[in-house]
């Protein structure tokens, strides 16, 4: 099973930092699992022009081919202007219509405001089961008060909700193999 975190900031370490997280955490609770973190700020996916995926330069090619190959994805994302990135948003734009088919796609987002806690629930789980994934129950939403000032998370609470996210993926992805 290979699960592939997504990071779709350009800029900052909380939202890869928390996207690591649940990788590690998933790691735990299945060492077979291969995990893959793909933070957007190292890539230079261009802006989708209606084109097919091979007249992209090869950044753009690796992400998406990175993430058609995963069984288990997880997006991350800080929130803008209640919203998830744009450079978020054009990746998911690159696939295809039925991508996530099969696969379960989870969500972790981070935020400076606690008003910004059910973006991903009405921004990002409508694109996600879109594009045909199984999306889990549970998601996380992380207050910037959440982090220290090494971009560490100090806050119990959320750990303890990253290792639920963490458990739901690994199991649901199990569940759904088993059908």
């Amino acid at each position: 099973m290979k699960l592939v975190g997504v990071s779709g900031s350009l800029i900052g370490s909380k939202t890869s930092k928390a996207v690591y997280e649940v990788l590690t955490a998933a790691k735990n609770i299945a060492s077979d699992i291969q995990v893959e973190l793909v933070d957007l700020k190292e890539y230079d996916v261009e802006f989708v022009k209606g084109t097919p995926l091979s007249y992209y330069n090869d950044d753009t090619i690796k992400v998406v081919n990175t993430i058609l190959a995963a069984d288990v994805l997880l997006f991350g994302t800080p929130i803008y202007q209640a919203s998830i990135t744009g450079a978020l948003k054009n990746l998911l734009d690159h696939l295809p219509i039925d991508a996530f088919k099969s696969k379960v796609t989870g969500m972790i987002t981070t935020g400076g405001t606690e008003k910004h806690f059910l973006v991903p629930e009405y921004q990002l789980k409508p694109i996600l089961t879109y594009l045909k994934g199984t999306v889990p129950t549970g998601n996380v939403f992380i207050h910037n008060d959440q982090f220290d000032e090494d971009n560490e998370i100090i806050d119990v609470d959320v750990k303890q909700r990253i290792k639920k996210l963490a458990e739901e993926l690994v199991l649901l992805k199990r569940s759904l193999e088993v059908e």
